[in-house]
């Protein structure tokens, strides 16, 4: 017990930016969806992502064949071979991405703050698979700078056997990352409509709560382009910028029909 105590305070100590990304995001989910759903939406993500990390690792499904490196066992928490941290930023990652499907999936009004909490629409198909994309989209700049980690504070904590073809990422693991969130998305979906969770839920969503989550999903692709331009991969930052230059501008304009 005092050796796990140790590793879950290394953990923190070490990854501080991931348990920040976390708070905000706990912030947000719990005034956007209320305890009780948040609860289930972040455990079934890390539920999901934690089977797939292990799976791949062994068998290569869903993301490819890959491999953590292990330098630092003993250093932070481990569950088998996959670091905690790994898999519990899948959790906030998607919420950012579900906040940003609802921003444009939701009917807002400049006339109101909120919204009546309608479940169909909150799961809907459309909201599910665009969480799913902007999901995929941010690993698109998150998982290349990840894998130069010996590069900055992250460290060299996995590898992929040969080098993809995206600045050294297979694009296998892209589709991975569609197919967690979809998966994710899909199971809260069914979940969500248990009587003990209709019960338990606020009966509005107040639209700067769900724009807090989408600040969150911008606030982590910042970090990540910024590390990604201070570690000298100019190309591998333009490319990032360029690639959300379409949906920045779209949630833009948006956005200011909403405020």
């Amino acid at each position: 017990m005092m050796e796990l105590s140790r590793l879950i305070v290394n953990t923190v100590l070490l990854r501080p930016y991931v348990f920040f990304f976390l708070a905000v995001s706990l912030m947000s989910a719990s005034r956007v969806l209320g305890w009780p759903r948040t609860s289930v939406l972040f455990g079934v993500t890390w539920i999901i992502a934690f089977l797939c990390e292990w799976s791949s690792t062994r068998i290569g499904i869903p993301f490819g064949d890959y491999f953590y490196t292990g330098t630092t066992v003993g250093e932070e928490l481990y569950l088998s071979n996959v670091p905690f941290m790994d898999s519990l930023s899948f959790t906030f990652l998607l919420y950012a991405s579900y906040c940003l499907a609802l921003l444009f999936c939701l009917h807002w009004t400049n006339h109101t703050s909120f919204q009546p909490f309608d479940l169909g629409t909150m799961v809907s198909w459309p909201v599910i698979g665009l969480t799913a994309l902007f999901f995929m989209l941010i690993d698109v700049v998150i998982d290349p700078v990840a894998l130069r980690g010996d590069r900055w504070f992250l460290g060299q904590i996995y590898g992929y056997p040969e080098p993809g073809l995206y600045f050294g990422v297979p694009l296998a693991n892209f589709g991975g990352w569609l197919i967690v969130g979809l998966l994710s998305m899909s199971i809260y979906r069914l979940l969500g409509s248990t009587p003990w969770l209709v019960a338990r839920t606020s009966p509005v969503v107040r639209r700067n709560d769900v724009l807090l989550g989408c600040g969150l999903y911008y606030g982590i692709l910042a970090f990540n382009l910024f590390m990604t331009f201070w570690i000298g991969e100019p190309l591998l930052g333009v490319v990032g910028c360029l690639l959300y230059l379409p949906l920045t501008a779209l949630a833009v304009l948006k956005l200011g029909r909403v405020i």
